[in-house]
């Protein structure tokens, strides 16, 4: 899918918000089109923490006698809103190239996870948009496969593994990083919505030509958690509601369409017992285990570590 961006200038690297973080855990186009800022809403503000762990489910196998990885289910605007919350105290996040998207990548890879690491394998989820969008900045271990582009919101990774949602502005440079995956304007910055989000054409070409259809997100709690969200039938609008609900404070979209979304844990190690989060006849259990075209995300347990997405 294509996108057109809207370019929301807020706070990078060095700002209090994105320090604090650091110091806690980190949890989840055709042109660019400028518009004047305005407020973010003060009537959607996030929770001060996510919901009660009672409500989200053990998914994986555990890590230090827990699962760092839980999930959920709600409705949502009429659907089934399929979650994740991802402890990141006790994982690491990687961003693999698929067989086509980047177009560039360096490395390629071989657009799965790699066999040498499936043994501290927890979840994987899918990306974002495609490069040719210009909303798909990309750069892993320093390096970058298609450019970082100003303004737009930026999950990324540092080397001594704390993660964040910037809104790109070229003041970090891709040496510090591990991964650094752009994706469109920030949905959800300061735990409020973007007014922009009533624009439902800035944030993605759709099949159909309608607001409302898959989505998917990535988002920090202030705990300094992700949380991954997908569900069917969302606009922008609502996918911010929806990111703000379960205590995002910053988020960003990822991709779009009924294709694409996937969130699949492993109970066992090995990436054994494979669990599809989200209701996807489109993809399977396996996905990301053999080759995919698009780019995705891997979390890992921290033992086998250290500062890079490893390839083998």
């Amino acid at each position: 899918m294509t996108a057109h961006v809207l370019v929301i200038a807020e706070a990078g690297k060095a700002d209090p918000w994105t320090r604090a973080m650091r110091r806690s855990r980190v949890v989840m186009v055709s042109c660019v089109v400028p518009l004047a800022l305005g407020a973010w809403s003060p009537s959607v503000a996030a929770s001060q923490r996510p919901p009660p762990i009672a409500l989200w489910q053990p998914s994986t196998f555990r890590v230090g006698g827990a699962s760092p990885v839980l999930t959920t289910t709600r409705v949502w605007h009429g659907t089934t809103a399929y979650l994740a919350w991802i402890d990141h105290t006790r994982t690491r996040l990687a961003l693999y190239p698929g067989t086509e998207e980047p177009r560039v990548a360096r490395p390629r890879g071989l657009g799965v996870v790699p066999p040498g690491q499936r043994w501290r394998m927890l979840a994987t989820f899918n990306g974002g948009v495609k490069a040719v969008s210009q909303a798909g900045g990309f750069a892993v271990n320093g390096r970058v496969s298609e450019p970082l582009l100003h303004g737009l919101g930026t999950l990324v990774e540092y080397r001594d593994a704390s993660v964040g949602i910037l809104d790109w502005q070229g003041r970090t440079q891709p040496s510090q990083l591990v991964l650094a995956r752009q994706n469109l304007p920030p949905l959800v910055w300061g735990g409020r919505v973007s007014p922009a989000v009533a624009d439902y054409h800035r944030w993605g070409l759709t099949y159909g030509g309608g607001a409302a259809v898959w989505r998917t997100a990535i988002g920090v709690t202030n705990s300094g958690d992700l949380v991954y969200a997908a569900a069917a039938g969302q606009t922008p609008a609502t996918l911010a509601q929806l990111m703000v609900s379960v205590g995002a404070l910053r988020a960003i979209q990822l991709d779009i369409n009924p294709q694409v979304a996937t969130f699949i844990s492993y109970r066992s190690r090995g990436a054994r017992s494979p669990l599809p989060l989200v209701a996807n006849p489109m993809q399977t259990a396996t996905r990301y285990l053999t080759p995919d075209r698009r780019d995705f995300f891997a979390v890992y347990t921290r033992a086998g570590g250290g500062a890079f997405v490893p390839f083998r």
